[in-house]
């Protein structure tokens, strides 16, 4: 049986010093049906160039206009037929063997419709990356954390989370997802442009009925904040209103209303709190992202798919990360207390079993 046909996709932006420094390994990459395509998204360095020249087996998707993270690739992958697609940032160091566990784990499980390896930090080689970890997961009131990451706190990779289990989201700076899936759900959100459009796109998997995975026997290595760094307002107005409009978007009935309500009074919360300690911009960025969102609700197209109640996903976390962290003063994932799901026994070292494809 041949193997499946696998595309990894880097999405670029005047980014000729990431690609000169990761490009050369994803090119030393191991899989034996591999393609690897650059959509350059209007640069005006001297990225193509550089490709052109370097990397003449590297495919180059040339978009006329910067679509953003969400429109870049959603334009882009209608140019590239595969069995899967790899997002993956420009940021992003890559292991020779990386693919296969991957492809493996997926091909094992056809409800498999997204996965991601584990992300480590390339600066902290000991730890995990702030953007994925070893997996994404979100609290009953919408805020997304991950397994190794919490808030500030990274955690060091001892082996802790080397369990192959359900999570809920898996990061966009190393996204495996079955290609048929990304179209029939009509690809990344771009009225999102950037940010928390994996999570989106994750929970739209869920919500028809498949499962996102983590794989422990494949590791990358991401710089992180290579577009906009943590802290820049614009990268927090993006996460504020993107929470909201994804929490808007698959979540239904009376209890999204409920749900909104809370998560807005949380967030002024934060909002002042960072007005009584000086932080003027990101007072500004969350005051500017809930009038965004406020306003954009009444254009707002909904979603044509099934939306499933959203505390009947095992990867919910039944309580308050917030509370959690900065009042219970659970730092780490392994400290959560998790209700009568999979994911407690799961941190004990128990593997998920995966159904075995026909």
């Amino acid at each position: 049986m041949s193997a499946a046909k696998v595309a990894v996709v880097i999405l670029s932006w005047n980014g000729v010093d990431f690609l000169k420094q990761f490009l050369p390994s994803v090119v030393a990459s191991t899989y034996s049906n591999l393609d690897i395509y650059v959509i350059d998204n209007a640069s005006t360095d001297s990225s193509i160039p550089y490709l052109k020249e370097n990397f003449p087996k590297v495919k180059i998707i040339a978009l006329e206009s910067n679509l953003g993270f969400t429109g870049g690739y959603n334009a882009g992958l209608k140019q590239i037929e595969s069995d899967y697609y790899v997002l993956l940032n420009q940021d992003v160091e890559v292991t020779p063997e990386w693919v296969q566990p991957v492809i493996d784990l997926m091909e094992t499980d056809q409800s498999v419709g997204a996965c991601q390896p584990k992300i480590k930090a390339y600066h902290q080689k000991s730890h995990f990356e702030y953007a994925g970890a070893g997996g994404g997961f979100i609290d009953q009131y919408g805020y997304p954390f991950c397994r190794g990451r919490i808030f500030d706190t990274v955690e060091e990779d001892k082996g802790q989370y080397d369990t192959n289990i359900p999570i809920f989201w898996a990061t966009g700076a190393c996204l495996f997802i079955r290609s048929k899936l990304y179209h029939e759900l009509g690809g990344l959100d771009e009225a999102l442009f950037a940010h928390m459009e994996e999570i989106d796109l994750c929970w739209r998997l869920q919500n028809i009925g498949h499962k996102i995975m983590y794989c422990k026997d494949s590791t990358v290595y991401h710089v992180g904040g290579g577009s906009l760094p943590q802290g820049n307002p614009r990268k927090t107005y993006l996460n504020f209103r993107n929470n909201l409009i994804i929490m808007s978007k698959n979540i239904k009935g009376l209890g999204k209303v409920r749900l909104l309500i809370i998560r807005l009074a949380l967030d002024h919360i934060a909002a002042y709190r960072a007005l009584f300690s000086g932080d003027i911009k990101t007072y500004l960025a969350i005051a500017k992202a809930h009038l965004h969102f406020i306003l954009g609700s009444f254009t707002r197209k909904s979603t044509k798919f099934p939306k499933r109640k959203f505390y009947s996903l095992a990867e919910v976390y039944q309580s308050s990360i917030v509370l959690d962290y900065f009042l219970r003063k659970r730092k780490v994932f392994s400290e959560l207390k998790w209700l009568g799901n999979h994911v407690q026994p799961l941190l004990a070292g128990e593997e998920f079993m995966l159904n075995k494809k026909n």
